[in-house]
């Protein structure tokens, strides 16, 4: 049975000790996180992908799904993980980052850090494996107002330190996308319209500018328009229509039963996918 009580005093003050920015890089640190992933990531050597004995698995970034985000409620996005290392783990950091460098602050595009560390715990039946798991607060108010060009791929920064200071990292354990919601509208008219006649269905696609804080219109994208009988379940789709210059969406067609009438827009790599509100159209 391996004992590391005796290790675990002098290991926190050194990883405490070694976890310390510099004034400088203190005084430039700001709520993103940016300066304390560079100073981590710099302590290390080549290859700056992956570096010591501790070992990084099977990492699930907010249960697998796209991160979407609108522009004022708070998103807490949830990452698990194992981390391994045979000399025993005293601490993790966790951070999500977009850039080319983890260990250069100028190369690094965008950084968000967790409130506070994350929760590992040892497993009963293999020592040095630990299960953690990591909570991002994300305040798309605070945390994008430079704009919306980070909008995208991150990665998953992980590091740690073993019970002897130890340091491990790696800055690319995982992936996930970061992207601006989208709002859709809907309405069809006339109502009641006559069996054979036609329908004029209107809607709005627009989504969310971080850098505004506001809502704009998603100029020239496609939105499927489609139909759900009254008594079903399921829409068909009838057509695609793509958004006018300031996101509105127009068209036609023809009313043969009751039923319910949407836009779908699918989404893209930085904008989240979104369904209108069946709008009803009673057929006489």
């Amino acid at each position: 049975m391996r004992v590391r009580a005796a290790v675990v005093a002098l290991s926190s003050a050194a990883v405490l000790s070694a976890l310390a920015l510099p004034a400088t890089a203190q005084a430039a640190e700001h709520a993103d996180g940016t300066a304390k992933l560079g100073s981590f990531a710099s302590k290390a050597v080549q290859p700056r992908d992956s570096l010591g004995a501790t070992k990084f698995t099977n990492a699930v970034i907010n249960a697998g799904k796209d991160v979407v985000l609108g522009v004022s409620a708070k998103k807490s996005v949830t990452v698990t993980y194992t981390a391994s290392n045979d000399s025993g783990i005293a601490l993790t950091e966790a951070f999500l980052w977009q850039g080319t460098d983890s260990s250069n602050v100028d190369d690094i595009t965008g950084s968000l850090g967790t409130d506070d560390d994350p929760v590992c715990t040892e497993s009963t039946t293999q020592l040095g494996v630990y299960s953690c798991k990591a909570v991002f607060n994300i305040d798309p108010a605070s945390d994008f107002k430079d704009g919306n060009g980070v909008a995208g791929t991150w990665k998953l920064f992980l590091g740690a330190y073993d019970l002897y200071a130890n340091a491990s990292y790696n800055d690319d354990v995982a992936t996930t996308k970061l992207k601006r919601a989208a709002t859709l509208s809907v309405n069809a008219s006339p109502e009641p319209v006559k069996k054979g006649k036609t329908v004029t269905v209107t809607g709005k696609l627009s989504r969310a500018n971080w850098a505004t804080s506001k809502y704009a219109g998603y100029a020239t994208q496609p939105a499927q328009l489609q139909f759900r009988k009254k008594g079903s379940d399921t829409y068909t789709t009838l057509k695609t229509v793509t958004s006018s210059s300031t996101g509105t969406l127009n068209t036609t067609t023809t009313a043969n039963v009751d039923g319910y009438y949407r836009f779908s827009f699918a989404g893209t790599t930085t904008t989240g996918s979104v369904k209108a509100t069946g709008d009803f159209v009673d057929v006489q």
